[in-house]
């Protein structure tokens, strides 16, 4: 066949497949072109355009692949263009043809802009040409972004700026529901957010776009008023004072009305933004001296129709009301000053006028809302000072609404003294006393007020940072006063009221630590009532001792923010408290009832949560400084730095030390866990090695555990090299002899377990080869269940060692990790266990599974369902609320994997609806809820069963299982209604 006789046959159809075979030539070579063949290729095209129809498309696709010739010469984007749009009828193209001039268009736009931008309103007014009538989606998400850039990069619309909304607006509200399984994706929010782009991106459409928009949100249907005022919000961004001027008052009353009447809280949400987009936008508009004050024009009309509802006595739109004009104060500082100022006397003169304490509620709360805006613009107008002239009247009404004896009117009144003393001048000398001495009073509320004491001990520590002098005169010494009567009344023993005023102090005098000047007051007051417990035999029990220790927690947490304070924290409470600890550790011929419980386990667990709490934020520097006093105290017994260090013996807590001596190791890990890793530890090698001592010692697991805790969180942080290594080949050999000995083995094990930890956290080789010594131990008769249990401390984050905040070496993804590298071995070493030893490995499976990130079970979940089914008929309780804890949100996120086993889960689930344990029944029950959320065609056959099952634990005689049992009837009452 001649070259090019398909091209030029008179059959059209040979024709098209002549071009059709060449324009996908051209598509994958176009980048080859040269200049002069691009130019040929162009003209022969365009010619094409006159041709049949049947040969448009593969013309079209031939033109989008020169479209993206970098050669093309100027000029011949245009030409194409114009040949488009005069021969080519667009619409009547099937949808990828229709694509593919969009193509064409966007791809002319992006490298030859200035060219089309020379065709003026005529480019224009072709593409609305070829955009008119456009139907499908996935050519309006392209024509969308046309017009869009269109605008956005300032090509002439001429006369054709209504055409060009008209061809868009027709859009407008956006009505499509994807089909099902569409490959597409394309979602509505997808064209809803493009054409709202394309509405909102010029004021040249303001005239035209506002009618519509009020005519939709005036409309019945919900989704057309949430567009119209979310699109109105988009295009206040934009607009200036001279396109909304004319709307204004047809905006205001539609959204009005809105508020006021709708049943949506979205509607009324939108409808709110959209009056607060409006005002910000009047508020930027520059104002000439002879223009209108559009703005105050504005406010006026809000302030006119809302203002007459607040003074209403059955209070019905007052907080529509409200709403509306905290939105509009919200835009500036000039519109909060304008409003606030006509607003703010009228809801003072109504709180008076209305005596109920609900009423009074509501208006408080309104002027704590017209507060918080004041608050918000008063750092950027510093000149105006709008409340100055309301000062006296609203600290009076702040401290009536505290004195009443209606709580949650309290609580609003305790929020509303917060945003004031915020703001700069409105709280006098004399008011600041009140205030102090309101909030001190409701600190000490009882426990059915519980929620107004807390929220007076968040102020008082909000308003101590702003006012520390006031605090410090006034409240400081109040609580020193009750405190001291406190340890009287301790010595008394005379009832648990007495007990609670002296724990509310305690918390009182931690919350007002905030800032470092009332630290440096409350901190030696806390330390000074510890040592007055110490003294003599104050009767003491442990949790006032561990009160005292939280309080200084939390102060503690507070200093952190603060170098300073927390420098002065650490070197005024820690030697404070290892004295009072030594003290108590050394041997006397009469114990004190104090010193007893100082060594505690539960009161040495609370110091070192102090401990931990003051070190973790210490500078390197300031750590050297103290690491050099307190290890030296325990490997040597110094302690000249201790505050009171007259003892009766040495303290020597290594050395053959008393009981008492040797649980202060707890005290030193929380310090020497707690430390930046790059503070060098003095005498570090003899540290280990007394640790790893300690840890296999008999008769004080305390002690003992504490030691190897200490020891692993000291291996974490150590850098790598040989001398990490001799300790842990040190470690090794201790728990290899332990585990060898009868005497020993728990110690050893204990040891083993957070050893492991440490290396498990850092990624540390060796962390291996400890864990498969773990699983091997689990077919052992004496530590098989301990060492199933250790598997969930290797997997769960501990509170005192081996934390991030204590700077331990914590990988990111450890667990994940750790369940790649263990869970195989465990599975396979269930299938291979003799019976009497296979529940040790599912409690271990178990507490695997149960702490790992859920997405990474659910791929591994069909090989591991079996096991965890299995683990819900093992005996123990720990093992079946493990399982059921791992299973319950695996019933939402995996229901086609759990409904194939759905038999076996409503079996085993009813069986342990009556297991002896409470937790057992509870989570059972959960678990009995959570399986309605598979597919209720599997659910079905099994509803009678169920339902008859479930009345036994009905009559449960613990409360909180009656209550899932209800719960979990009733979702299996509703299975398969209609509308469940």
């Amino acid at each position: 066949m001649p070259r090019g006789s398909s091209l030029e046959n008179p059959e059209p159809r040979t024709r098209e497949r002549g071009i059709q075979l060449l324009s996908q030539v051209l598509l994958q070579c176009h980048s080859l072109l040269l200049e002069k063949e691009v130019v040929h290729l162009i003209l022969f095209y365009e010619n094409r355009l006159k041709d049949h129809h049947l040969v448009i498309p593969s013309v079209l696709r031939g033109l989008r692949a020169l479209s993206l010739c970098v050669t093309l010469p100027p000029g011949l984007a245009v030409s194409v263009l114009k040949a488009i749009f005069q021969e080519v009828h667009v619409q009547s193209l099937p949808q990828v043809d229709r694509h593919t001039v969009y193509s064409i268009i966007t791809n002319f736009m992006r490298t030859r802009e200035e060219e089309l931008k020379g065709l003026g309103a005529d480019f224009t007014f072709g593409f609305i040409q070829v955009m008119d009538g456009e139907k499908d989606p996935r050519n309006l998400l392209v024509a969308f972004r046309i017009v869009h850039d269109l605008i956005s990069r300032d090509y002439s619309l001429g006369p054709f700026v209504e055409e060009l909304f008209e061809v868009t607006s027709c859009y407008f509200p956006i009505d499509f529901t994807p089909p099902p399984n569409d490959p597409h994706g394309i979602q509505r929010d997808d064209l809803i957010l493009s054409l709202r782009a394309v509405l909102a991106s010029t004021p040249r459409f303001a005239e035209f776009l506002l009618p519509l928009l009020i005519e939709k949100v005036d409309s019945e249907i919900l989704s057309a008023k949430l567009d119209s005022l979310q699109t109105l919000n988009a295009c206040c961004a934009v607009y200036g004072q001279k396109e909304l001027k004319d709307f204004l008052p047809s905006l205001w009353a539609s959204i009005r009305r809105e508020v006021f009447q709708t049943a949506s809280e979205r509607v009324e949400a939108e409808g709110l933004a959209a009056l607060h987009s409006l005002t910000a936008c009047l508020s930027r508009s520059v104002l000439r001296a002879d223009a209108e004050d559009v703005l105050d024009f504005f406010l006026s009309n809000i302030l006119q129709d809302c203002r007459h509802h607040l003074c209403e006595p059955d209070m019905k739109l007052v907080w529509p009301s409200a709403k509306l004009l905290q939105a509009a104060a919200g835009a500036s500082a000039r519109a909060c000053h304008h409003i606030t100022s006509n607003v703010l006397p009228l809801l003072l003169e109504q709180f008076h006028k209305h005596s109920q304490s609900n009423q009074r509620r509501t208006i408080l709360e309104m002027i704590l809302g017209f507060l918080k805006l004041q608050q918000k613009w008063s750092s950027e107008d510093k000149g105006e000072r709008p409340l100055s002239a309301f000062k006296d009247q609203l600290c009076s009404l702040v401290f009536t609404a505290l004195t009443d004896p209606n709580t949650q009117l309290q609580l609003v009144g305790i929020r509303t003294l917060t945003v004031l003393g915020a703001q700069p001048d409105l709280l006098s000398p004399g008011d600041l006393e009140l205030a102090v001495g309101h909030l001190y009073r409701l600190s000490f509320l009882e426990e059915d007020a519980q929620s107004c004491r807390v929220a007076a001990l968040e102020a008082s520590g909000t308003l101590a940072t702003l006012y520390p002098v006031a605090f410090s005169s006034h409240l400081v010494p109040k609580l020193a006063e009750e405190l001291c009567m406190g340890e009287s009344d301790l010595a008394r023993e005379d009832g648990s009221t007495k007990r609670s005023r002296h724990l509310r102090c305690l918390q009182a005098l931690s919350a007002v630590s905030t800032h470092p000047s009332i630290v440096k007051e409350t901190l030696p007051l806390l330390l000074q009532h510890l040592c007055q417990m110490n003294k003599g035999n104050v009767v003491a029990e442990p949790s006032e001792v561990i009160a005292v220790c939280q309080s200084l927690q939390r102060v503690a947490e507070k200093c952190q923010l603060d170098p300073e304070s927390c420098w002065y924290f650490h070197q005024t409470a820690i030697p404070c408290l290892l004295a009072l600890a030594v003290q108590a550790s050394m041997p006397e011929k009469e114990h004190s009832v104090m010193r007893k419980v100082l060594l505690e386990d539960e009161v040495l667990a609370a110091m070192v949560s102090v401990i931990g709490t003051a070190t973790t934020h210490l500078s390197p520097d300031l750590a050297a400084q103290s690491v050099a006093c307190i290890v030296p105290l325990f490997l040597d017994g110094n302690i000249s730095f201790l505050p009171e260090n007259s003892f009766p013996c040495r303290f020597q807590p290594f050395q053959d030390g008393s009981s008492g001596q040797r649980r202060l190791v707890a005290l030193l890990m929380a310090f020497v866990c707690s430390l930046p890793r790059n503070v060098e530890i003095p005498q570090l090698n003899q540290l280990m090695r007394e640790l790893l001592e300690l840890s296999c010692c008999q008769g004080c697991p305390f002690s003992s555990t504490a030691a190897a805790k200490c020891f692993a969180g000291l291996l974490n942080k150590h850098p790598a090299g040989q001398q990490l290594d001799e300790f842990l080949q040190l470690a090794v050999d201790k728990v290899e002899a332990g585990l060898g000995s009868g005497a020993h083995r728990s110690q050893a094990f204990t040891l083993l377990l957070w050893v492991t930890k440490a290396l498990v956290l850092r990624y540390h080789p060796l962390s291996s080869c400890l864990t498969d010594r773990l699983m091997g131990l689990l077919s052992d008769s004496e530590l098989g269940p301990k060492a199933a249990d250790g598997f969930s401390l290797l997997m769960s984050d501990c509170t005192d060692v081996l934390t991030r905040a204590g700077h331990a070496d914590v990988r990111i993804m450890f667990r994940q990790r750790f369940f790649t590298d263990n869970v195989p071995a465990l599975v396979q070493g269930f299938h291979a266990a003799p019976q009497d030893v296979k529940p040790n490995y599912l409690k271990g499976l178990s507490h695997v599974l149960n702490r790992l990130p859920k997405p990474v079970l659910l791929p591994e979940l069909p090989t591991l369902l079996s096991l965890l089914l299995e683990a819900l008929s093992c005996p123990d309780c720990v093992v079946q609320l493990s399982t059921l804890s791992c299973l319950q949100p695996l019933l939402q996120e995996a229901p086609q994997v759990m409904s194939l086993h759905v038999d076996t889960l409503v079996t085993k689930f009813l069986n342990l609806s009556s297991s002896p344990s409470m937790a057992v029944r509870i989570a059972a029950l959960q678990c009995m809820h959570a399986l309605t959320r598979l597919p209720t065609p599997v659910l079905l056959p099994y509803k009678p069963q169920v339902i008859r099952a479930l009345a036994k634990p009905l009559d449960d005689k613990k409360r909180l299982v009656r209550k899932e049992a209800v719960s979990a009837r009733g979702e299996w009452f509703l299975l398969g209604s209609p509308g469940s």
